[in-house]
């Protein structure tokens, strides 16, 4: 493991990964990944942890520069004396630099947009060793194709973010009896949709419980600190199935994203995980989905949010492309065969597109799902063009054109 410090000596690692083409690579940002490539057996991984400053850049136009090793927790922590804060996944022991050049599917997704939306420029290390800086003139190609596919153009060390405005917040936990699972995920669904784009949630659905019915766990974020605004917005959900637990409370965005502690990372991954993108949930949909969870091939399926203001960007604006979908759908799984047969014949035929950063599998099928043709090709010639070697290959690998 090579722990570089600042960019030239991740170049400095770069240049010892191209001397040694046999072995694995894997390149760790400050955090887990729930894929399992930041890291490997036998080979080598670049760790950025250590280049974690951060630091305002123009006060007026809330830019501000993020090193790759940062955590998002720690993010949420340095904008809130300003009054900022940046959409940022879901848990705040997640690094900076593998979501960030990924998606980025976070608690204000449906009124800020993508992660990957938020960046203005990117500091990278190239394959060859070159330090180049990307924005919208400068190596415009390359900065279309860090925001979703970064991980195969380069390593990012550094990335600039116009964050937003964002004070306290609603943030509701509730549970569900969803004896009715079917028809309580077209609710949710509908009422996500639906709502305000003020409003992101997230649903998490397990096996039940011999003699207890199954239980929905969501969690919604309300960008308002108003009550009357928070309670109005959950509402339309409370009456969709009986509400077994709940807890409803104004917080900092900073408060919503501590929720990791400062421990060493473990290790510990599970056998596999599965992700595909979908539209409004239909039926059809609803009614495979049970047959999934009751299959037993999964025992934690998670439905986030996306919509909202992420529709406003264009398709071909950035290397993530599927600007339609609604919902991310994962799905976690002890078995990985068992987990991956069942997802292929109930869920897959049901999704359009793919969320690379939430999925154990890897090769062609899963590039299909992730980058449209026309996005896939564009991301070969780049690739021909900056890593004609291959060098970045063990992340969801683009081969050169």
């Amino acid at each position: 493991m090579l722990r570089p410090g600042d960019p030239a000596e991740v170049a400095e690692a770069v240049a010892f990964a191209r001397a040694h083409p046999g072995l694995p690579l894997g390149v760790r940002s400050g955090g887990h990944g729930i894929s399992g490539r930041s890291t490997n057996d036998g080979g080598l991984v670049i760790d950025l942890s250590r280049l974690n400053a951060m630091r305002v850049l123009d006060e007026h136009r809330r830019l501000v520069r993020i090193e790759a090793g940062a955590r998002w927790k720690d993010v949420a922590a340095f904008l809130a004396p300003h009054g900022w804060a940046l959409s940022s996944g879901d848990y705040g022991g997640v690094g900076v630099g593998g979501l960030a050049t990924a998606g980025g599917v976070g608690w204000l997704v449906r009124e800020h947009g993508l992660t990957i939306d938020h960046v203005r420029a990117v500091e990278l290390v190239l394959a060859d060793g070159s330090i180049v800086r990307a924005d919208a003139t400068e190596h415009p190609e390359l900065f279309w194709a860090v925001r979703g596919a970064g991980a195969n153009v380069g390593i990012v060390t550094a990335f600039e973010f116009e964050v937003d405005e964002v004070g306290d917040v609603g943030f509701a936990q509730l549970a569900f009896d969803a004896s009715d699972t079917a028809g309580f995920l077209q609710a949710w669904g509908d009422w996500v949709v639906d709502a305000p784009r003020d409003l992101t949630s997230f649903l998490i659905l397990g096996g039940s419980r011999p003699g207890e019915p199954p239980v929905a766990q969501v969690m919604a974020v309300i960008d308002s600190d108003d009550p009357e605004t928070v309670l109005a917005r959950l509402q339309p959900l409370a009456e969709a199935a009986p509400l077994v637990a709940q807890d409803v409370r104004l917080m900092s965005y900073r408060a919503v994203m501590a929720n990791s502690d400062d421990a060493t990372h473990a290790g510990d991954g599970e056998p596999t995980s599965r992700s595909g993108l979908i539209g409004r949930i239909t039926p059809e949909f609803a009614r495979d989905a049970v047959r999934f969870l009751e299959s037993g091939a999964t025992y934690f399926f998670q439905l986030r949010a996306i919509g909202g203001a992420v529709h406003d960007v264009r398709a071909d604006a950035t290397a993530f492309a599927h600007r339609d979908a609604e919902f991310s759908v994962v799905a976690f799984g002890a078995s990985r065969l068992r987990t991956s047969a069942r997802w292929d014949e109930l869920i897959a035929p049901h999704t359009d597109g793919a969320y690379l950063s939430f999925d154990t599998e890897q090769g062609p099928a899963q590039l299909a799902a992730a980058f449209p043709t026309a996005t896939l090709e564009r991301l070969r010639a780049l690739k021909a063009e900056v890593d004609p070697g291959n060098l970045f290959r063990d992340n969801a690998n683009i081969a050169p054109a």
